[in-house]
């Protein structure tokens, strides 16, 4: 009894494996060329598949993510922050502060490379089957705003509160009014314990009290953030405080 190729593809793409469907006529080939058994078939088509599933997986959350740009922890220039070492940067890679909720917060002058590290270690989050967002924090406060009664700001809202890790990038880089550090508050207070969020903002902690003028939601939303985080400050040259936990 023999098949046609065309049917054994058509079978797989019932079976959803759309990927291995469109590779299956490369495989029957090498696997005649190379007298390979039917073991060693089946393993390299079910191998093939897993491979493809989990690289198609990484482009839909890299998609999902929405980063302004792509850039790997690999590209970030370390030569230039004297005081973060590569074993240091190693263990940021390791993401174990995610696996335990952490926060992380970015703070010093814009292009020290805080939002490049940001989502280098979104990237590095991805491609170990996390799930992550990226938003600017203008961005994210006209979300906020709309949610409401714009679609597009529900669904983006709705996958940010889904996430493994949140990335807000230039927070506090301009005051809120009462309504819009409510509604930021709300956002935080439910990612709280639920997800890591990494902050970068040209402003330390001590000084956001000035930019969400209720001190009541200062603190609110501080107890949030620093409960469980680290905080790295960049000042041209990478000075880390309060560092210990991970790295050492």
């Amino acid at each position: 009894m023999s098949f046609s190729v065309e049917s054994l593809q058509q079978q797989l793409h019932t079976f959803r494996m759309a990927e291995t469907a469109k590779e299956l006529p490369f495989f029957l080939r090498k696997a005649e060329s190379q007298a390979w058994t039917y073991q060693d078939l089946l393993h390299a088509l079910f191998c093939y598949e897993e491979k493809r599933r989990e690289e198609k997986m990484i482009e839909k959350h890299l998609k999902w993510a929405r980063f302004p740009y792509e850039k790997k922890l690999e590209e970030f220039k370390l030569e230039e922050q004297p005081s973060l070492s590569h074993r240091q940067l190693k263990q940021l890679q390791e993401l174990s502060w995610l696996e335990q909720t952490f926060n992380l917060i970015f703070s010093g002058p814009p292009g020290v490379g805080k939002t490049h590290l940001a989502i280098g270690l979104g990237i590095e989050a991805i491609s170990q089957g996390q799930r992550v967002s990226f938003v600017s924090m203008g961005e994210l406060i006209s979300l906020l705003k709309t949610e409401e009664y714009v679609r597009k700001s529900q669904l983006q809202l709705k996958r940010t509160r889904e996430t493994d890790l949140v990335i807000i990038d230039d927070l506090m880089y301009m005051a809120m009014d009462q309504h819009e550090a409510n509604l930021f508050f709300h956002l935080i207070n439910h990612l709280y314990e639920r997800s890591s969020i990494i902050l970068t903002s040209n402003k330390g902690p001590e000084e956001w009290g000035e930019l969400l003028g209720d001190q009541g939601i200062t603190t609110a939303i501080l107890d949030r953030i620093l409960h469980r985080s680290e905080v790295v400050h960049f000042n041209g040259l990478l000075h880390l405080l309060n560092y210990q936990r991970f790295v050492t």
